[in-house]
Order: C-alpha cells, then structure tokens, then sequence
C-alpha cells in the first residue's frame, strides 16, 4: 500500500511538472505574439512570417511530443496502478485468508474457554441454589419458632396484664432467690404479722438486734410501661413516681413496726430496667425512699444482701457453738498429748529393737566366720576350751608358729 501511493504522487508530481513546463512556455509564446505588431510596424512582416511559421511548427511539434508523452505516461501510470492493485489485492486476500483462520482459531478457543466457565457457572448456580434451598428451609423452620415465640409472648402479655399475676411473677422470683441462699429457718413467706395484721411476701429472720426483715414483691409497673411506650396511652414520668411514692410509704407504714421488725424494709423491684431507670433518672424517689427507711433492690442486689445475711448467720450460729468448739479442741489436745507419749514409747522400743538386731548381726557374723574355718578344716590351731556353765563346747584357735 505504501508503495503504491508512493508511484501515485510521483506521478501526479511528473503531471504537475509537464503542466508547468507547458504554462511556462505558453506565456513565451504570448510575448513573442504581442512583439508581431512592433515587428510589421518596422517592414519586418516577412520575417515574422516566418518566425510565427516556425513557431506555429514548434507549437504543433511541442503540443505533439507532450501529448504523445502524456500517452506514454499515462500507459505507465495505469500499468503500474494496475500492477500495485493486483499486488494489493493478492496481499489483501492473503491478509483475509490469514486473518479469517486466527479469527476462527481464537473463536474457537473463546468458545472452549467460554463453555468451561458456564459449566463451572452452572455448578456454581446449583451449589448455590441448594445453599439457598438449604437456608430457605432454616428460615423458615426459624420462622416458625418465631411464631410460636410470638404466641407465648403474647401469653406471657396476657399473664402480666393484671396486677395478681405480676405479683406473683415477683413473689415467684423473689421465692427462688432466698431458697437459693438461705435455710429454711432463717426467712417465711406469707408472714402475717401479731399487731396490725399486716401480711408481708417474705421476712427475713436475723439475728438481734436487727430482728424481722420483710421483703414486699408487689411493685406498681402499670404506669411505668405506659411511661416508656410509645403508644397513645403514653404518660408523664410524673405518675409513675406517684405511684412508686404511695408503694414508699405502704410499705413503710405496714412494715416497719417499732419493737418488732427491724428499722428498715425492702421493696422488691422485679426488673433490673425499672431499678436502673429510677437510680439514673428519678434519685428523688431513691432519697424519699431512703427517708422512710424503705430499701430498693432488684434481682441483683438482693442476691448481694441475701449472701451477705447468709454470711451473718453462719457467724452467728459460729460464736454459738464456740465453747463446744473450744471443749472438742480441749479433748483434741488431750488425745494428741497420749498419742504422743505413745510414739516416744514406741520410739525406745524400736531404737532398744535395733541395738538388738545390731548385736545379733554381729553374733551371726562370727558364728559364720567360725563355720567358715570349720569348712577349710583349719583346726591345727584349735585348743578346746572348757564350756562355760549350761553353753556349748568352744574351741580356740592358736596361730601356728612360723
């Protein structure tokens, strides 16, 4: 392609050239025609004559060299056009040829790769699609939970829509945590009192000077969730804490009795929520509490007292019992004092044993060296020796002389 373009300028430039050639000679033609008139003018017609006969000639000869040089070049022109077209054709055709098997080479390794990638595609699609069956499934047995959950919810609404049945929520909660921390001796449900006839949910029985602790579980929540919900039955923090006062002093007027309980009482807040919304928001209600000697707690902390009161009455029952404490410790001494001029007995026995297996090592010692001497009969030496009183006969050994 380049080649050709290249003969194509170099044409038209050799074009461009002749044209100019021809202008170029035109217009002295041009000057010569104009000097004519001058030329007859000064009785040189003749002349003339013969000059524009040889110029008429020259023209005619001119005009047919270029044209016959225009034919010529123009046959060359063509030729080479049609020769570098031929060529460019068979190249493109070439090009065409190779550029179709690549195109179908790669076409069919796209087509390979393409297959390959939908058939992991497809696995992948159905390994997901059975996760997802899979999930679904799991949703849905969730689901269903959830509704079942909904319903118990529901239920449990419906056990807490009347006071009884909150109360008793709290007795319940309140009677699982003292059973879990103190005897049987040390508290009472349901304890009724002698003077006024007052009944409290628990008492707690502590050791004097404290005396009768009574516990009260029944707390007013009705306009606490009227207070925290968003519904239009929504109240003003102003008649819980009415409500949390009247429960003060209830309490303080039914259960603290001079001469019979102790100086305080505890109010039972079954929900650690409502404790921590009237300690962060209300501590007003926690000083007018503290006023009427009226202690909250909530689950938590009354844990915390009921472990420390456990703590009190095993220290108490502990100082009780000291002097049979003391008494078995007395016996204890006394028992380890015998035990111990035993082992010293004991102890001469066994040293006095030992001093007697010693001797009786060293008597086995020699009778074996005896009997040894015997076995050898190494007996020139021996001189009888008279037996001692009730013993055996001994002999004695002489060493030989040199």
């Amino acid at each position: 392609m380049q080649d050709t373009s290249f003969v194509l300028w170099l044409l038209l430039a050799i074009v461009v050239a002749l044209g100019v050639a021809a202008y170029l000679y035109a217009l002295a033609l041009r000057r010569r025609l104009d000097a004519i008139p001058a030329a007859l003018a000064s009785g040189q017609e003749e002349r003339h004559r013969a000059i524009l006969t040889d110029l008429s000639s020259g023209l005619a000869s001119s005009a047919d060299r270029i044209a016959s040089r225009q034919s010529e070049e123009g046959d060359r022109l063509r030729r080479a056009v049609s020769e570098e077209l031929e060529r460019n054709r068979n190249q493109l055709q070439a090009f065409e040829k190779t550029l179709a098997e690549r195109v179908d080479g790669r076409l069919s390794e796209i087509s390979g790769k393409v297959n390959e990638r939908l058939d992991e595609g497809f696995k992948k699609t159905n390994a997901t699609f059975v996760s997802v069956m899979t999930r679904l499934q799991t949703i849905d047995d969730a689901q269903k939970k959830i509704d079942l959950l909904s319903t118990n919810v529901v239920s449990l609404q419906n056990l807490l829509g009347s006071k009884s049945s909150r109360g008793a929520l709290g007795e319940r909660q309140l009677e699982d945590i003292i059973k879990n921390y103190l005897p049987e001796s040390a508290y009472e449900f349901q304890y009724t009192f002698e003077s006024g006839g007052a009944r409290a949910d628990c008492v707690l029985k502590l050791p004097d000077p404290t005396g009768l602790l009574a516990i009260d579980a029944k707390f007013p929540l009705e306009n606490y969730e009227r207070m925290i919900s968003d519904g239009p039955d929504k109240v003003t923090p102003g008649l819980f804490k009415s409500d949390v006062r009247r429960h003060i002093d209830a309490i303080a007027s039914k259960y603290i009795i001079p001469g019979v309980t102790s100086d305080g009482a505890l109010m039972f807040l079954p929900a650690e929520s409502v404790f921590a919304e009237i300690h962060a928001r209300h501590r007003d209600l926690v000083e007018y509490a503290q006023q009427r000697r009226v202690w909250m707690v909530s689950p938590t902390t009354l844990m915390a007292i009921v472990n420390t009161t456990r703590v009190v009455l095993k220290d108490v029952e502990t100082r009780k019992q000291i002097h049979i404490i003391q008494g078995e410790i007395n016996k204890l001494g006394a028992d380890f004092g015998r035990w111990q001029s035993r082992m010293d007995n004991l102890e001469r026995h066994i040293d006095q044993a030992k001093r007697d297996v010693e001797e009786v090592q060293t008597s086995s010692k020699k009778m074996t060296d005896r009997f040894a001497k015997i076995e050898r009969a190494d007996l020139s030496g021996a001189v009888p020796e008279l037996p001692a009183p009730g013993g055996p006969p001994q002999l004695t050994v002489v060493p030989k002389p040199d």
